[in-house]
């Protein structure tokens, strides 16, 4: 049966952990005289749906004023896997919805203002506390910022199906979002509707008579996909307390954030401490986001740690799946495991260089090659942990940057299951992050902004930019992403921005070539890479040196500008991005953006592969042309002057004036620079004229001096 409620009497009964005191009210279905009720209580959350927000987009941007535009179809979201969008259902029938929230993920989209715009990647519904103006809120789940405020909605619950739907939902705009467009007016007015169709899941189940909770039991989460994650499937559930340990060394500081490990898998995850080698291991990242008039331009590593060896895995509930109570050894179904950072601070972390971080393996700890040893080398303050800069975070020199920790966590057992249970590959989805605010300018203070955003890398963060995922041998490496962004700082100049970031590729990125056309010239080229970890005893580097930190090369020629690292021949610890790091090139030109592939190559082995990219379209050959006169400083005309036209790569072109002193080049590329002068033995010219081309000139004229 479906059961309607109004959201405004739903709320009027909350539970608490569903286990404190729980619904009050007449006897449901107890013996007579009895005044507590008497059921199955089920804490819900989102497991799978698509969300609908059916805009009137000419009165929101403005335009309801002039002529229509078509009417739009309803802007698509699919709400993220297993959103803790939390509900309460009591003997089938629905109560309400819990304060929590659900993120989006567009499927369409259409022309919006700047700030819903910059949003809509990551935009979630949000149910508030009890007593808010609103029960829905629609906002920037990154930033907070609010959208549209929801009213008139009810929920439809269908037991059967653990369908809930909603399509009565009125969109308001918030007095934040009317002020952003510079239209406070607009506050308060229905800009459209709201419709929400989710599947449900039970994370908890209470048996409650008389009112008492007698038993609770909690199930694991089911993917939406196939019902189950099958094998095991560690993420990191949640991020908290980055913090700077030990005093500065130099020019850096050594940070450190807690990760809470949950296992979303159906299988006991192997938790195996040192000296074996079967237990997840985890690295922690630094990010910052800033340039530009909006500080998002670019997005920078600006850190990386060691790795934190995980042991004796606890039996918390941290991610809400149901822990079956496994632990010690293994980190058991649903259950969650916490390292606050001053754990993963260390500083006795391991290196990343003995790990193949696609197969999880590395050596034992009682091996000749311990995978951590601290043998033979003193630590100071920042070392192993996440080394940054101090001037990457001092406030003062990054006024309104913004900040992302990531973590990850990689683990052989997944690999192992993987192999032996085709289609149950859980490697990829083990990055989170989560943004922070930085305080201080030599010593630092942090604070975070959002919820940690899980299973997502913190390049996600990068407003306004596009991500393309690589994976250069499937189910034999692992992944990365390349992510652009092009700006036009200015009129006739184009910046474009790469961000290369390896995940989990064992082979590592070693060079990064850009197609550079006819007529393209580039000025301020650029490269950026976080600091690496310095050498030790038993770092798993050759001859113990630490990896190069060596700035890539950048050379241009057959048709592509490159930026690369020493070989594996010239250098097995060369500076290529090894996995969970990312490095930047960037670079300006005259030239605006067209798609073309760029070409990513690798250090250890496998050809090079070809990626989607936005980058300097060449000059097309055209019919522009140059025409102009060569007179005498008379103006009389001069004929059988050499006219000369220089492009930017040198190659000369000439025309002989005609007896009237006319010449012409035809064929010209447009938008490239060109050099143009006349040349003879009877006559002195002035300095040859450079300016860019982009369309036809008749009257270039060139007088002889007297």
């Amino acid at each position: 049966m479906v059961k309607t409620f109004l959201v405004a009497l739903l709320l009027l009964v909350l539970v608490s952990n569903g286990s404190a005191q729980l619904l009050t009210g007449p006897n449901l279905s107890g013996p007579k005289g009895n005044t507590g009720v008497t059921g199955v209580q089920e804490k819900m959350i989102v497991a799978s749906g698509n969300v609908l927000l059916d805009l009137d987009l000419n009165r929101l941007n403005g335009t309801d004023f002039g002529p229509k535009q078509p009417a739009p179809s309803p802007l698509q979201f699919e709400i993220e896997h297993n959103a803790f969008f939390t509900l309460l259902v009591f003997n089938n029938e629905l109560r309400g919805p819990l304060p929590s929230s659900m993120g989006l993920t567009p499927r369409s989209f259409a022309t919006l203002p700047a700030k819903l715009s910059g949003a809509i990647q990551h935009l979630a519904v949000e149910s508030m506390p009890w007593g808010s103006s609103y029960d829905l809120v629609i906002r920037d789940g990154q930033t907070g910022f609010p959208f549209f405020n929801v009213e008139g909605h009810t929920f439809d619950y269908d037991a059967g199906q653990h369908l809930l739907t909603s399509n009565e939902g009125r969109l308001l705009v918030s007095k934040e979002f009317a002020n952003e467009l510079g239209r406070p007016a607009l506050a308060g007015t229905v800009i459209g509707k709201l419709s929400i169709s989710a599947n449900l899941t039970a994370i908890e189940v209470s048996k409650v008579v008389n009112g008492d909770v007698k038993s609770s039991d909690m199930p694991s989460i089911r993917s939406p996909e196939s019902g189950s994650v099958p094998g095991p499937d560690v993420i990191v559930g949640d991020l908290s307390g980055l913090a700077q340990f030990g005093s500065s060394s130099g020019t850096q500081v050594g940070l450190a954030v807690g990760t809470d490990s949950c296992n979303f898998g159906v299988e006991n995850l192997h938790w195996f401490q040192n000296p074996e080698n079967d237990h997840p291991v985890i690295p922690q990242n630094l990010y910052r986001m800033s340039g530009g008039a909006s500080n998002n331009d670019r997005f920078e590593q600006v850190g990386q740690s060691n790795v934190k060896h995980a042991f004796t895995a606890l039996t918390n509930n941290i991610c809400g799946l149901g822990c079956n109570g496994v632990g010690g050894p293994n980190l058991g179904s649903g259950c969650s495991d916490p390292y606050n950072a001053g754990l993963n601070s260390g500083p006795n972390l391991g290196s990343r260089a003995w790990i193949n971080p696609y197969t999880g393996f590395y050596p034992r700890n009682d091996s000749a090659t311990p995978n951590n040893s601290h043998t033979g080398h003193s630590h100071l303050g920042p070392s192993h942990r996440v080394l940054v800069e101090m001037a990457d975070l001092n406030t003062t020199l990054n006024p309104g940057a913004t900040y992302y920790a990531e973590s990850q966590y990689i683990t052989p057992h997944e690999f192992v299951w993987c192999q032996a249970h085709a289609g149950q590959c859980n490697m990829n989805n083990n990055v989170s992050y989560r943004q922070y605010s930085v305080t201080g300018t030599t010593s630092f203070t942090f604070s975070p902004v959002t919820s940690t955003q899980r299973t997502k890398t913190a390049i996600s963060a990068w407003t306004g930019a596009t991500l393309v995922q690589i994976e250069p041998d499937p189910g034999n490496d692992g992944i990365g992403t390349v992510a652009y962004k092009v700006t036009n700082p200015s009129a006739g100049v184009w910046h474009y921005e790469y961000a290369i970031y390896n995940q989990n590729i064992d082979r590592a990125i070693a060079s990064f070539s850009v197609p550079v056309g006819a007529g393209v010239n580039l000025s301020n080229v650029g490269f950026h890479m976080p600091p690496q970890q310095p050498g030790w005893t038993f770092d798993g580097t050759v001859g113990n040196t630490g990896f190069s930190s060596t700035p890539w090369t950048q050379t241009s020629g057959g048709g592509f500008t490159t930026w690369s690292s020493e070989t594996f021949a010239q250098n097995q610890n060369a500076n290529a991005i090894r996995w969970g790091t990312m490095y930047n090139v960037r670079f300006d030109s005259n030239r605006p953006p067209q798609t073309m592939n760029a070409t990513v190559g690798f250090l250890k082995t496998g050809a090079p592969i070809q990626v989607a990219i936005q980058g300097p379209a060449p000059a097309v050959a055209t019919n522009v042309s140059v025409a102009g006169r060569v007179t005498r400083a008379d103006g009389a005309p001069l004929g059988g002057m050499y006219v000369f036209l220089i492009d930017s790569g040198g190659a000369v072109r000439t025309a002989l004036s005609s007896q009237f002193g006319y010449y012409q080049f035809d064929n010209v590329l447009s938008g490239a620079t060109y050099t143009i002068g006349a040349t003879s033995k009877r006559f002195s010219f002035p300095a040859p004229v450079t300016q860019q081309i982009n369309n036809n000139i008749a009257n270039m004229d060139i007088q002889a001096l007297p």
